[in-house]
This record gives C-alpha cells, structure tokens and sequence, in this order.
C-alpha cells in the first residue's frame, strides 16, 4: 500500500554546506558537462524504455509484508485491487470489481467480480482469488504484516461465485470502497508455506493482473515490469518500464540529465531549480501526499505488555515531548530546509486531502516558543546545573538519540538545527544516521526519529498504526505499529471513525482523532514537503498526474501515471553543437546558490514506507 511510508530506506545524499546562520553556498564545478549526450529516447533493442529513479530499497515485493513505498507502488502496478481511486478527484472506482452494494444495515457487502481481468498466467481471476486473499490475512498473523487492519473487523468472506464477492462484518466499517489490499491468484500463493518470510522475489515472472508484469528484480538495482497485454483497461504504451536504485540522489539527477533515465522524484530546491529551463526536461513541483514528522518513542511496547527498547524515560512525560516540539521552528524547516518546496505541518493528514485535514485552534497550536518550553522543562521536574545542561532528577545530563536516514538530507538539515534549537534548552542531541534504520527502529533503541508516511484518500490505514492492536504480538514479533503508541483515547476514537458511514461525521471524528494525536505529543508534524520531481519529454510524451490538476506523479493512489505515460516521438540526435545544452560548470567555475540549508541531493522516506 503506498500508505505504508515509515522511514525504512528513503535514499538520498546531503550535500548540505550551509549550518545554521550561514547565508551562501558555493559550488565549484569542474568540467563543461551537456545536458543531452545521449540518445533522445532511451531505448533497448529498438524499444521504448521507461526508467524510473527511486531512492528506496524494496523492503519485499510479497503483498502481505510489504510497507515501503516504491515496493507498495510495484504492487499498484501488478496486482489490482477490488476498487481504484479517480485520478481527477480520488474517488472510488471500480477495480478488480466493478459494483459493491451494502446490505441494509451495512454489514454485508457484495462485490461484483469483473469477469474480463485474466493473470498473467491466462487463467481467469475471480472472487476465489479476492476470497483467499482475504480469508489468508484474517487467519494467518504473517499475512496480515501489512495491511491486517483492512480486514481485522471482516466476520467471514465467501466467493458465492466466479463474480460475486461477499463480505460480512462484525461491525459497520466505512472503508470498504477503499480496502487498499492487492489481490492475489490462489493459484500460486496457496503454495507458500510461511508468510512471513516468503518475499516473492526468486522467480519471475511474477503472476499478476495489473496493467504491468514484474519481471526481474536484483536489490538494490532494479525491478524491471513489462506491459500485461491482456490488462482490462488497455496495456501501457511503453514497452517496458524500469525502477533503477540510486542511493546517491546526484548521481539519479546526473542520469536524467544525460537521458539515462526518464524520471527522477524527490528533488531538492536546488536540484529542482538547476532543473527548470533546461531543454527536454520537465519539472513538476505540486502539493504532496505526504507528511513529514518527528516521532517520540513512548516506551516501547508488545500487546502483551512487555516494555522493551531503550527510550529515554524523560519522553514519557507529556509535559517533556511538548517542550521539545515547542522548540521546533517548523516555519524555519519550511523556509530553509525545503526552501519554500512544503507547507508549515500541523495535524496528520496533508492539506490536499481537504476532507480530512485538521488544524489546531488559536488555544491549542503549539507555536515556537523556547522560553515557554524551558519553562515546561521546569515544571517536569528538569533543570540546568552549572554547565547549562539539563539535568533530570537523577542529575544527568539529558541527551537524545534521534534516528534518522543517512541517505535523507532532509533529516540531516533538521537534525543540525535541532541540536541548535535544543542545545539552548541545555538538551543534548546525537543524530544516529543509519543506512538501516529498521532494525533500532523495530527493536525500540530510539529516543526520537524522523517519520514520515504517504497517506491515501482513506486516512484509515494511516490512522490505525496508532493503535494498540497495532503493537507487535511480542517483542520478537512484527507489529504494523508507526512508533509503539497506544492509546485508548485514540482507540476509541478509532472505532468511531471506522464505524461512521455518514462522511461528514466521520471527517470531525477523524479530525479529533487528529488533534489527540497533536496533544499527546507523540508526533510532531513539521511540514507537508510538495512532490518535487522531473522527466524527460524527448521520453515521456505525456503522463497522467494524481490529483490531475496539480499532484504527484510517482506514488500515486493507483498506476495512472506509468499506466498511461506515452513514448514522446523518436526524433533525430543533434550534433555536438546543439547537444552542449545548458552548461552546467566549468572548470574552477563558482556557482552561488543563496538561501540558508541548500542542498544538492535526493530525498524519500521509510520503514516498514518510505517506511510509502
């Protein structure tokens, strides 16, 4: 699901010079470069290539374990789901069904299997296959890794035949036109014997009925997909497309430049700006579907109540995490680690999903304020001792280890500032950059850490890695929980919300649910980051973005975008002359870029998405 985003793997290179106070950055180039030396198209033995840029390791390409975004977004690509979302205003479609109709008092649902989507492997998909997919998750713990809350209130699922889905829930559930769930063929997935190891990626190519079939996969490298000539919808119009691994953001942006690869997301403000003007090269910079936050470690938890981990018990107290976020700048995160490329974060759903999105009344909005949170710290019972640290009640100095991605210059650039913003405080900060910030993460060894999740026109999902049920069965186990939170305030609010059919009741629900979250201090949202990304259009003739107007174009709500980018016409190679382009440096060449916290770099977040 591309909901699924926690900073597991979110690739990029921090090539940040500016700290704190610092007004310029300077660049020194080294040799002349052309923007174009390669061919206009990207070809392979005559065909036409699409080549995407990611940033993020797939974490597994199994449907039922899978959180990170670029695996989540494989599976859009590959499986279909019993609904879809509008690209022009993310309402529900038909999928893998057609038509769902509820009973009179909504807890049956029937789904109408199309009859016209076959797998890959020519046998027909049917509801069986939704049956299975879902019976699976509900009794199998490691089927349900990572999309077990769609189906934690499902009573009993039947196929009453080849199209005729049946649904019946313990409750009323207000999500099922939007059961973000790829669904399987039985056929191949009743082999596997543990699900929660099983990653899918040992023998291609893999059996599906999306609009592309996975085809190759080496990590760290590539997935490559072809066009599923049988998909209902029409088949793509490339004639393959490719997801190559960059860890290093500038080397991605290196190869749209050269046209070795056709799409590059996550740019920085600096590389976005470089971008804009130069020849055959789009760049789309549009509000995002995701958010970007600093999670607490409440004290690491199982649902059998076993404590774990290694939080710093300073966070258990509200009074200390509002303190902390108090002393967050977040229209200095805005301003000068995404140069103006994101919105001021408050509540936990971005702003392009007006629906649902919240703000903090005039009372309540927790602003920049250190004086204030000093004075919270004191009450809480920490002082300074007479080295201007601040010490608990057992006379250490308090330091926090935030974890964050040594490949996101994002959080590196806030992590500088907070050990500025928190040294004031006398708190010390230690950044714990990780390639691998899974396993701590997993394991409750961090006091803070950078989060971040793309959420979908359904927030449910997003919502319920809150939760109590969400915890790990014990602490060796794997939860679907975002940050060990639980809390039987939101739980409650929880249920009301998912029980809500009237979307208008609903919505407030979800709003104070929202709110709760933003009064525990849990999570501090800091800002809502724009997509930031840029293509070829000597490659990509055309491509759908989500919501069509102004979205995103990678990690979408469904496969619109690689589903109906078109080859741009093969045009005739320009000699040496014209090839030369926009020159990017010269030699002892010095390129100024003003402005506080630039960075040349690409940015993604995840853990168990991007953890999308």
């Amino acid at each position: 699901m591309d909901t699924h985003d926690q900073y597991g793997a979110r690739g990029t290179v921090l090539r940040l010079l500016a700290a704190a106070g610092a007004a310029a950055l300077t660049l020194t180039v080294g040799l002349v470069t052309p923007l174009n030396p390669a061919p206009q198209q990207a070809e392979a033995d005559g065909e036409k290539v699409l080549t995407v840029a990611v940033a993020q390791s797939v974490d597994s390409l199994s449907p039922f374990l899978a959180a990170r975004l670029v695996s989540t977004s494989m599976h859009r690509l590959t499986y279909e789901y019993l609904t879809n979302y509008d690209p022009k205003d993310n309402h529900a479609i038909p999928g893998l069904a057609t038509k769902w109709e509820p009973s009179a008092d909504k807890l049956t649902w029937t789904y109408t299997i199309r009859d016209n989507s076959k797998w890959s492997d020519g046998k027909q998909a049917t509801a069986e296959d939704a049956a299975w997919t879902f019976n699976t998750m509900m009794t199998d713990e490691g089927a349900a890794t990572a999309n077990g809350s769609f189906v934690a209130n499902f009573k009993k699922v039947t196929a009453l035949s080849p199209t005729k889905l049946v649904i019946e829930l313990k409750k009323p559930q207000a999500t099922m036109a939007a059961l973000d769930v790829p669904i399987v063929p039985k056929h191949v997935w009743e082999k596997v014997d543990d699900f929660s190891k099983f990653n899918n990626d040992k023998s291609f190519p893999v059996v599906g009925n999306g609009p592309f079939i996975l085809t190759g996969y080496k990590a760290d490298s590539y997935v490559r997909l072809k066009p599923n000539k049988s998909f209902w919808r029409g088949a793509p119009k490339f004639d393959e497309l490719v997801f190559k691994y960059y860890k290093d953001g500038d080397a991605a942006v290196a190869a749209l430049q050269k046209g070795e690869v056709s799409f590059v997301s996550g740019l920085t403000p600096a590389q976005a700006a470089a971008l804009k003007g130069q020849a055959d090269v789009t760049v789309n910079d549009a509000p995002g579907r995701r958010f970007y936050a600093l999670a607490t470690n409440p004290g690491a938890q199982s649902k059998d109540g076993e404590k774990f981990g290694d939080g710093h018990a300073s966070l258990l107290d509200q009074r200390v995490r509002q303190a902390l976020f108090m002393a967050v700048d977040r229209q200095a995160v805005v301003d000068k680690v995404f140069q103006g490329h994101a919105e001021e974060g408050e509540g936990y759903i971005p702003p392009r999903f007006s629906t649902y999105y919240w703000q903090p009344t005039d009372g309540q909005k927790i602003t920049y304020n250190p004086q204030k949170a000093a004075q919270l710290l004191k009450d809480a019972g920490y002082s300074k001792n007479g080295d201007g640290k601040l010490v608990g009640k057992n006379g250490k100095p308090v330091t926090y280890r935030v974890l964050c991605h040594a490949t996101d210059p994002q959080d590196k650039a806030v992590g500088k500032y907070l050990q500025e913003w928190w040294g004031e405080l006398g708190i010390g900060v230690t950044l714990d950059c990780l390639d691998n910030v899974t396993d701590p993460w997993l394991a409750g060894k961090y006091d803070l850490a950078f989060d971040g999740w793309s959420v979908n026109p359904d927030p449910d999902f997003v919502l319920s890695i809150h939760t109590c049920s969400a915890l790990p069965a014990t602490p060796k186990d794997i939860g679907a929980t975002d940050n060990f939170i639980c809390d039987k305030k939101f739980d409650e609010l929880y249920a009301q919300q998912l029980a809500e059919y009237d979307p208008a009741k609903r919505a407030e629900i979800v709003k104070k649910m929202e709110s709760r979250l933003y009064d525990t201090g849990y999570m501090n949202v800091m800002a809502y980051p724009n997509a930031v990304e840029a293509y070829r259009t000597d490659q990509i003739a055309s491509i759908t973005k989500m919501p069509e107007a102004a979205g995103n174009i990678y990690g979408q709500d469904g496969y619109w975008s690689w589903w109906s980018a078109a080859p741009a016409a093969a045009s005739e190679s320009s000699d040496d002359s014209s090839q030369t382009g926009v020159i990017i440096g010269i030699v002892a060449g010095v390129v100024v870029l003003a402005g506080l916290g630039v960075f040349f770099a690409m940015r993604h977040r995840a853990t168990a998405e991007d953890r999308e």
